[in-house]
């Protein structure tokens, strides 16, 4: 049987960069009982504490990316060329994919060791499957937590891939400081599913596989995403989102990419906006984590759920009006 640490001897540990007690207060913070909940908050309030490369909002030396686009597109091997490089340059860099959950076990579906089998065995890198469940809220939660403490590990690039359907790209932009949008060229908007919402959530687009007879698309998608971000709205940063052209299998266009996120990163900097994002983030964050709890709190009232069951046969069966139901439910005392 494992020994269980403390939470002084895990956060040890993860300040000295052991991957393999990061790796296990991670599956902590991912953990439902509440036992485990509770070690996991003592761990991240005790990295946070003496970590004095980052603060409360995780300011620091770090760079947080989210990255998204259609099943196709290609992330995997798009971060597995762009995490090359970043390696190769001396960041040491922490990948987590929200990945689809599996009914059976519960586990991710994808399994991005297997498809970043390069980036898997570099010492530099460290990758870290996260499956989405039926909680896109509980995903961010854990993603939230787990990003600190890698941080806390000594990763100072954290790069966080979306599955790329629903509504997990508005959750991952809502924690990162930069949002990559990955496009595929001459494959259209209808087959993309990418919608306007999406393109405005973007600090840039990036059109893929772009090499050999593709060239040319994806030059022309460029023209044509370029000409059509010109129509939204300023996003009031100071930056205009670049769409850029990139091959994941030939390296041409990544470090040009990479040189972009870093300018936008310079300028966020330079004219406070990444504090407000991070600001607004850790807002955002503590109201759904308030929200949560009332949830929780809510249904947990003795009896609730006797009573709650007898409204909703009433609305059922059209003897209460929803509306009415609601007010009964939160008016009358029992």
């Amino acid at each position: 049987m494992r020994t269980r640490l403390s939470s002084d001897q895990y956060a040890t540990g993860i300040l000295a960069g052991d991957r393999l007690l990061l790796s296990r207060a991670i599956t902590l913070i991912e953990s439902r009982r509440a036992d485990d909940q509770a070690l996991a908050q003592d761990v991240l309030a005790t990295v946070v504490g003496h970590n004095s490369g980052h603060d409360l909002l995780g300011n620091g030396a770090s760079i947080r990316v989210g990255i998204t686009g259609v099943p196709g597109v290609g992330k995997s091997t798009f971060i597995e060329s762009l995490g090359s490089l970043l390696t190769e340059r001396g960041h040491r860099l922490a990948v987590l994919a929200v990945d689809p959950t599996s009914q059976r076990s519960g586990g991710s579906l994808l399994g991005d060791k297997t498809r970043m089998e390069t980036l898997s065995l570099n010492p530099n890198a460290y990758i870290r499957p996260t499956p989405a469940g039926d909680s896109l809220g509980g995903v961010a939660r854990r993603t939230r937590e787990t990003m600190l403490l890698c941080e806390a590990a000594g990763f100072d690039i954290i790069l966080v891939e979306t599955v790329g359907v629903g509504q997990s790209e508005t959750v991952v932009h809502g924690m990162v400081d930069f949002f990559l949008l990955l496009m595929l060229a001459g494959a259209g908007d209808e087959l993309q599913g990418m919608k306007r919402g999406i393109m405005e959530l973007a600090d840039a687009l990036a059109i893929t596989k772009a090499d050999g007879s593709n060239m040319a698309t994806a030059n022309r998608a460029r023209v044509d995403y370029q000409n059509a971000l010109h129509l939204f709205p300023p996003t009031g940063t100071g930056w205009f989102p670049p769409v850029l052209t990139c091959s994941a299998l030939t390296g041409e266009g990544i470090g040009n990419l990479w040189q972009t996120i870093t300018d936008h990163q310079q300028l966020t900097h330079q004219n406070g906006y990444h504090l407000h994002r991070r600001q607004e983030q850790q807002l955002t964050w503590f109201r759904s984590l308030v929200q949560e709890e009332l949830n929780t709190r809510f249904f947990q009232q003795p009896g609730l759920r006797e009573r709650l069951s007898d409204i909703e046969t009433k609305v059922r069966l059209g003897v209460l009006l929803p509306v009415q139901a609601a007010q009964v439910l939160f008016t009358t005392p029992y």
